[in-house]
């Protein structure tokens, strides 16, 4: 199972199942705006009502202000989060509020999808800005630190038998390598491959009450990664990433002004081996045999062949079954 692949660690390369984040979401009010809240939005005039009765004052229900907002308040819970953490949070306008900049928000909890209060978030909102000072988005701010985490995410890891290890890209000579490398760290059959994504973990005895110290250990160990063949190709920019020595079948290409023509090598009288040329105008291009993408991407670039038509030409490279690899055009 040797590779030339550059070999990475396999906490980069995939994550233990049940470790990730949690997406939390709140409706809260921003206040101190200058003139820039919502006009006209019911539910704000009416949450205001219902915060001020809760403060002892009589609002009425029909009261309206242009220096509040109505917004949703998001933020990523942490894998292993203790009450007391803070976090970042990102907050939104959900009616004709024109802009957030200088607003405070208040006191707003924030849920999970199992509906338990997780954090609560407070703060003044800041807005990003471009190079020249203007401000991107007016109505989506940021709170940096501005929720405090209320909750801890109980996960007894520590106590664990055994763990499941899942690959960010799924693939079964990968899964097979991290296999062979993790059972050559722990010194036995400790892990076994379920499927080109999972990768089953018994912890061993002497590891027995300090999963923590092992996944440490495991980690860090470094795996050759495979991947399939794959171009990807973005018209709108003219970026095109690929992989490396990815192949060309023998092939002839015609698009507009242009001609090519990729086939095997002939050796000539005198010993040396040949390529196929084709001429149209100005435009010369000479490809010989086992002609990789990389090489094809150059010699069209200096022809300055259009994003457009690499698209088109790869396109056609793929439904004739001439391009050795998937295709993605985005």
């Amino acid at each position: 199972m040797s590779s030339n692949v550059q070999a990475a660690r396999l906490k980069d390369i995939a994550a233990v199942k049940g470790v990730r984040e949690n997406i939390l979401i709140g409706y809260g009010i921003v206040v101190g705006l200058k003139g820039t809240g919502d006009s006209s939005a019911d539910i704000t005039g009416q949450s205001l009502s219902r915060l001020f009765n809760k403060l002892g004052l009589e609002a009425g229900n029909t009261f309206k202000s242009k220096n509040a907002a109505a917004v949703i308040v998001t933020a990523k819970l942490p894998a292993f989060a203790r009450a007391g953490n803070v976090i970042d949070i990102t907050v939104s306008s959900i009616g004709d509020a024109t802009s957030l900049e200088g607003g405070m928000l208040l006191v707003t909890p924030l849920r999970a999808g199992d509906q338990n209060i997780y954090a609560v978030a407070q703060g003044p909102v800041s807005l990003g800005s471009n190079a020249d000072g203007a401000k991107v988005f007016p109505t989506v701010g940021r709170v940096v630190s501005g929720a405090s985490i209320e909750k801890d995410i109980d996960s007894n890891f520590q106590g664990k038998k055994s763990f499941r290890l899942s690959l960010h890209n799924p693939d079964f000579t990968t899964a097979a390598r991290m296999v062979v490398t993790i059972n050559s760290e722990l010194g036995g059959k400790y892990a076994t491959a379920r499927d080109s994504a999972a990768i089953d973990v018994v912890i061993p005895f002497n590891y027995d009450g300090n999963a923590v110290e092992l996944l440490a250990v495991l980690e860090n160990i470094k795996v050759n990664v495979d991947t399939k063949s794959k171009v990807v190709i973005n018209e709108r920019t003219g970026t095109i990433v690929m992989g490396g020595n990815i192949q060309i079948s023998p092939v002839a290409i015609a698009h507009g002004e242009l001609s090519i023509e990729v086939k095997e090598e002939t050796p000539t009288a005198g010993g040396a081996a040949t390529g196929s040329k084709k001429t149209k105008g100005n435009r010369v291009l000479e490809i010989k045999n086992a002609t990789s993408v990389g090489d094809l991407v150059k010699a069209l670039n200096a022809l300055g062949v259009q994003p457009r038509d690499l698209t088109a030409i790869f396109q056609s490279l793929k439904q004739m079954g001439a391009l050795q690899a998937d295709l993605e055009v985005m």
